[in-house]
């Protein structure tokens, strides 16, 4: 059976592949620590990310958005001064500014996860040809999504980002045919194909 070539970059890689990648996410905590890694990575290796990951849940409370929400410029320099810790004031900056978007949100919709969700109909979304390995940095639905967060005062959310939270957390589907991971997603999942959408590569 085949893999996403990009799982075989190292084990890092692989064993996020294996057991988080595309996975549907329905936990708050969960689905602001995938947002937040991918506001961290802009311009930055995915790899890196991996790597960094234990130092980004020390700095950010284990990515407790209520927590993160309270944050104020003291919270920002400890976190600027943190050993092997991105030196970027913007980003963490960011990150704060969405978890206080991410509450009000909350509040309209019950959870940040039932807002995302709503732009699926609940359902994973297969689109037409991502199996064969003919997959977008953006499509219309990310970019939907980001003019909405924008709206909301959500930052680092462009539709590049969006598409890849949309894939880490499950949202689309974009495993290849041949992977396992595609197949077992699919049948523990309400799923939905639709055709391509807007897409740039």
């Amino acid at each position: 059976m085949g893999f996403c070539d990009w799982a075989n970059v190292n084990e890092r890689n692989r064993e996020y592949h294996n057991l988080e990648w595309g996975r549907p996410v329905h936990d708050d905590r969960t689905m602001f620590e995938h947002l937040s890694m991918e506001c961290l990575q802009c311009g930055l290796s995915w790899d890196l990310m991996l790597r960094k990951r234990e130092v980004f849940r020390a700095c950010f409370d284990g990515f407790d958005y209520e927590k993160v929400a309270r944050y104020d410029e003291t919270d920002v320099e400890r976190i600027l001064d943190t050993k092997d810790m991105l030196r970027s004031p913007a980003k963490i900056r960011a990150l704060i500014q969405n978890a206080k978007c991410l509450l009000t949100i909350r509040e309209e919709f019950g959870s940040f996860c039932d807002y995302l969700w709503s732009f699926t109909d609940g359902k994973t979304v297969l689109y037409e040809g991502h199996d064969t390995g003919r997959i977008p940095v953006r499509n219309g639905l990310s970019g939907r999504i980001s003019r909405d967060l924008k709206k909301r005062g959500f930052r680092y959310v462009g539709p590049v980002t969006v598409y890849s939270h949309l894939q880490a957390c499950g949202l689309i589907n974009d495993h290849s045919a041949d992977c396992p991971c595609r197949a077992r997603i699919n049948e523990h999942h309400s799923t939905i194909v639709l055709p391509r959408d807007e897409e740039m590569f």
